[in-house]
């Protein structure tokens, strides 16, 4: 029985119908004559993890300290891909040990963190998602719907530098997990384990065994997706790195090995750099695919659709021109042989119609209640603003900063925006603002002052090593009293104060990338406008900067310096994505 670690024969159709979605203004994958471009989606998901039920294939990726976490994917062809859910809310697990530590997300942000390479599977009615927490270990949460509600995760094995695992069900009920390690924690790596596991997948039965050293052969060896075909247990995983590496197949006949080894794609003659970590997939029409990602700096790592074929119980990737055996990367292909899709990316715009929040949004770290409203019935998004943390430097300590992935390249995104401090407040201080982050960021913020409001528009370089932000551009705006929206007769002592807000201005990011491959950069020409028609370019073209280990971002925050028993708020009425020609 092919793929029975994977694959559920019985089709399972979801329970409740997708959101609607407009097809994506940045990016379009289809291509004229039943073809498909890479790469699929222009976006980063890191680290991605697919698998089929029935007709229909889900995705999911690192989603590390950005919550709600572990976003899932489905897709009914393989190239156009829609968020569906997210199978991590608002609340993360931490160990008691790290209570109150600088590991306790509690404590600080945690950037670059939490939830890395997850691997998704379907068993026995019920949908897993495994991942590992280089500080914590290994954890487990389930479903019966992907859409949820997931289970409260399970710590499946405890161990500090433990990264990278996948299950494997056997045909005789036995299970398994497969798992590399990270050398920042564990002091050691380049080497692959498989440990026992119960049959419900809650806990590891036995110790890791180390399976495989990739040392001399294949270092910087992780990111292991764990199958089983034709009698042979086959260990994927990439190596070389991220930006250089190649994909690597394990396979023996006992999953505890020995292992031989096997290079099935590599970037080649392609402009594709480091080609690797992902999931194969066979479809219902008989086909073998593989998704994986690309890194693309301040873009982060997106996601590839290459052909694969089994050749002598190898599985050669991609187009193999020359027959040595080894593929490189495509640019355009064949689609496969599957229902034909919709134009569909991950979200990207978002009107704020809705009581949730779009499934493409994620704050910085887990999430409170507190820290926004999805206002449906006015149509926008009102931010509030939380004290900043302990210790605070700039934007990138703040967790409750709303932010989405860079969709594309070469794209604009514009929003409606105000600003409505608390008149309550004292000492000023109070902000909210337009930002692009990653490990240095820019932005167009409003704050209160002494003298009134301002708009600025900021720089920060090393934000996350706690450099101090720059103000690049500063110019008054007038606060303008809110409609009267105090109708009820109050005691004396209770009368609130009337708030004024910024008058509704329109801000803009205009995003372009330079250089292709290992060499491409990309930059963000700010700009802002009072009637949504003439915009004012705001400084100079900034450099957009990846994350810690995901792409740049962008959004909006809110925040205050200090206490105050009512927060400034921060109003989005629209973001509009649009591509550049």
């Amino acid at each position: 029985m092919k793929l029975r670690n994977i694959i559920f024969l019985t089709a399972l159709t979801l329970t409740a119908a997708a959101p609607a979605q407009e097809p994506s203004k940045t990016w379009n994958p289809n291509v004229a004559g039943n073809k498909y471009r890479n790469p699929i989606i222009d976006a980063d998901y890191s680290d991605p993890d697919v698998c089929r039920v029935g007709n229909d294939y889900y995705m999911t990726a690192s989603s590390f300290a950005c919550f709600p976490g572990l976003q899932i994917l489905h897709s009914t062809d393989l190239v156009n891909w829609q968020i569906v859910g997210t199978a991590l809310t608002d609340d993360y697990p931490v160990l008691e040990k790290y209570r109150g530590t600088d590991l306790d997300w509690h404590r600080r942000s945690q950037h670059g963190n939490y939830v890395w390479a997850p691997s998704i599977r379907y068993h026995d009615g019920w949908f897993y998602i495994y991942w590992g927490d280089p500080d914590q270990g290994l954890f487990m949460t389930k479903a019966r719907d992907v859409r949820g509600p997931w289970e409260k995760p399970v710590l499946v094995k405890e161990a500090k530098g433990l990264i990278d695992c996948c299950p494997l069900w056997d045909d005789d009920g036995r299970a398994y997990l497969s798992h590399g390690c990270a050398g920042s924690r564990a002091g050691v790596k380049s080497v692959l384990f498989v440990a026992p596991m119960s049959p419900d997948g809650t806990h590891v039965t036995g110790p890791s065994r180390m399976v495989y050293d990739g040392h001399e052969d294949q270092p910087t060896i992780e990111g292991t997706k764990f199958y089983k075909r034709n009698g042979y247990y086959y260990i994927m995983s990439p190596a070389g790195g991220v930006k250089y590496g190649w994909q690597v197949e394990l396979r023996s006949k006992n999953p505890f090995g020995p292992y031989d080894e096997y290079v099935g794609m590599a970037q080649g003659k392609s402009k594709v750099n480091g080609p690797h970590q992902g999931a194969w997939v066979d479809t219902q029409n008989g086909e073998d695919w593989f998704i994986h990602f690309q890194d693309k700096h301040a873009y982060g790592r997106v996601i590839h659709l290459q052909p694969a074929r089994w050749v002598n119980d190898w599985l050669v990737i991609g187009n193999d021109a020359d027959g040595d055996g080894c593929g490189d990367p495509v640019s355009v292909w064949k689609k496969p042989n599957l229902p034909a899709g919709k134009n569909l990316q991950p979200s990207e715009d978002d009107d704020f119609n809705s009581t949730e929040l779009g499934p493409q949004w994620q704050f910085e770290g887990p999430f409170s209640q507190y820290w926004y409203f999805c206002d449906a019935k006015k149509s926008r998004l009102r931010l509030y603003g939380p004290q900043a943390p302990d210790n605070y430097r700039n934007v990138s300590d703040l967790q409750n900063a709303l932010l989405q992935k860079l969709p594309t390249e070469n794209f604009t995104a514009t929003a409606r925006v105000r600003f409505i401090p608390n008149p309550d407040f004292k000492p000023k201080g109070e902000e909210g603002g337009f930002v692009i982050m990653g490990l240095d960021y820019a932005g167009i913020k409003f704050v209160s002052t002494k003298d009134g409001c301002a708009m600025r528009y900021v720089v920060c370089k090393d934000a996350q090593k706690g450099a101090a932000e720059q103000t690049v551009a500063e110019q008054a705006v007038k606060l303008t009293a809110m409609p009267k929206p105090y109708t009820q007769k109050y005691a004396v002592d209770d009368i609130p104060q009337p708030r004024s807000a910024t008058p509704w201005m329109y801000v803009r990011a205009k995003v372009h990338s330079e250089g292709t491959g290992n060499a491409i950069r990309a930059f963000a020409q700010f700009a802002y406008s009072k009637d949504g028609k003439k915009f004012t370019d705001l400084g100079q073209p900034f450099e957009i900067k990846e994350g810690k280990w995901i792409g740049a971002k962008i959004g909006f925050y809110c925040m205050r310096p200090s206490t105050k028993n009512d927060s400034p708020f921060f109003d989005v009425d629209w973001i509009h994505f649009t591509g550049n020609k």
